[in-house]
Order: C-alpha cells, then sequence, then structure tokens
C-alpha cells in the first residue's frame, strides 16, 4: 500500500484524504488541534499533531513516498527547516499546494511561464523547485470554492471591486481530482496552474452566486481603473488528460 502523508488536513486536505483512502492509498494527516485526532481515526486517516514551526519530531509523519503540502503559512523560515526534514526522511515525491496569486493582474491572460511577483510565497516555491534531493510538483490553485465554501456568502460588508474584471475560480471536487491525477500519473517536477476555463465577469459570478443563496445582489465599485488576470489551464489539461468536473460556473 503505497503511503501519502497530507501536510494540514483543512478545507481541502481533510476530503482528499478521504478520497486517496477510498483508492487504495494508506493516508497520514496532520492538524494542529487535538480535538480533530479522533475525527481522523474515524475516517481511516492516521493522526499527526504537527506544527511546522515548532522543533518537535516528525519523522513518523514523514515516513511516506508521497508528502502533499496544503497549508497556509507563508513563512520561509518554517518551510526550510521543514525541507531539511523532508531531505532526512523517505519523501522522495512532493506536491505543494500554492496559489495563482503569484501571479500579478497585467489585463491578460496567465501562463506557467509568465513572470510572478516578488512575494514569500513565490520563494518557497522556489525553495522546492531547486531541492535535488525530492521531485516536486507545484499547483497553484485559482479561487477554491464548493460545499461550503460559497462565493454567495463573500464581500458581506463591503463593495466588490473591479465588477468588469475576471474570476478565476476552481471547485473542490477538481482540486481533489487533479491532486490524485498527479499521484497517479507521476507528474512530477512540474508547475501547474488549475483554474475552471469559464471567466465569467466579476459582475455576472457574484450576482449569480447571490442568486443561488437567494441573498440581495452585491454592491459594485467601478472607481478604480480595470484590474485582472485570465488564468490559463492548458497545460495541465494536456499533460494529465484532464477535464474540468465543473467548468460552468454559473451553472454551479
Amino acid at each position: 500500500m503505497e503511503r501519502v502523508s497530507i501536510l494540514g488536513c483543512g478545507w481541502l486536505g481533510k476530503p482528499l484524504a478521504i478520497d486517496l483512502i477510498n483508492n487504495g492509498y494508506g493516508v497520514k494527516g496532520s492538524t494542529t488541534s487535538k480535538q480533530k485526532m479522533d475525527v481522523f481515526r474515524a475516517l481511516k486517516i492516521i493522526p499527526f499533531l504537527v506544527d511546522i514551526s515548532l522543533d518537535n519530531d516528525i519523522s513518523d509523519f514523514l515516513n511516506s513516498e508521497i508528502l502533499v503540502i496544503a497549508i497556509t503559512s507563508k513563512n520561509i523560515e518554517d518551510f526550510s527547516n521543514l525541507i531539511s526534514r523532508i531531505e532526512k526522511s523517505p519523501v522522495k515525491k512532493v506536491l505543494f499546494i500554492s496559489s495563482t496569486s503569484v501571479y500579478p493582474s497585467l489585463n491578460k491572460e496567465m501562463t506557467e511561464e509568465d513572470k510572478t511577483v516578488n512575494s514569500p510565497l513565490v520563494e518557497i516555491e522556489g525553495l522546492f523547485l531547486k531541492n535535488r534531493s525530492f521531485k516536486t510538483t507545484i499547483i497553484r490553485f485559482a479561487g477554491l470554492f464548493g460545499y461550503d465554501r460559497q462565493p454567495g456568502n463573500w464581500f458581506k460588508n463591503k463593495a466588490i471591486r473591479y465588477p468588469k474584471g475576471f474570476v478565476n475560480m476552481v471547485h473542490q471536487d477538481d482540486c481533489i481530482s487533479v491532486i490524485k491525477e498527479v499521484i497517479i500519473q507521476d507528474a512530477f517536477g512540474e508547475v501547474f496552474n488549475v483554474c475552471s476555463n469559464h471567466h465569467p465577469t466579476r459582475e455576472e459570478f457574484y450576482k449569480n452566486a447571490r442568486k443561488i443563496l437567494g441573498k440581495e445582489l452585491p454592491v459594485f465599485d467601478n472607481s478604480m481603473p480595470l484590474q485582472y488576470k485570465i488564468i490559463n489551464s492548458e497545460k495541465i489539461q494536456k499533460v494529465l488528460e484532464y477535464t474540468f468536473t465543473h467548468d460552468n460556473l454559473l451553472s454551479i
């Protein structure tokens, strides 16, 4: 049984763990909350308390071939220390969950070849990509939504800027499917954008999202010069022969 360790079993990591277990993988999952340990056990996730900012022993957690990193920390020093621990472990493949926020808004389509902003997240990506002790794939997810994460609940008390700009979103189901396909197809050593091919305007998208929940229409702020980016996901669709499950953002 191939083992996968998931650092950060939250909104994305926990359903990913369940899906991998259902597909025959042994899964170790980390949390920073003792209260979640029994929940993980009930789901057949082998639970570990892991906080990468602490200098505790996580060698048992890292005793897997594949490590998925799905935490929100942007602390460069903590990730540098984590990489040192990974180098001493059996981990040979790392899947690092990143974000399309690494791209500037240049009012054009952005691919994996485009220049990124200077940010801690980009620097952390680089630490993993240049390491030769293991192979890393970076997945840059667009805006995450699905199930209890409903865009119609966002921007509750403020106007939405750039209404004529375009949204870049990806559903949780597609996130999980893409991660699983990277593992199954052994697509390591890559950088992938993952975003629905559908890019309605922010005005269209958020009006529709509010209607779905039966809420009043949002307020938009047109005062700023238009800024946007359109995330191109052609690479992952070609490399993995992947088809998005949720590719019409106005029909979900």
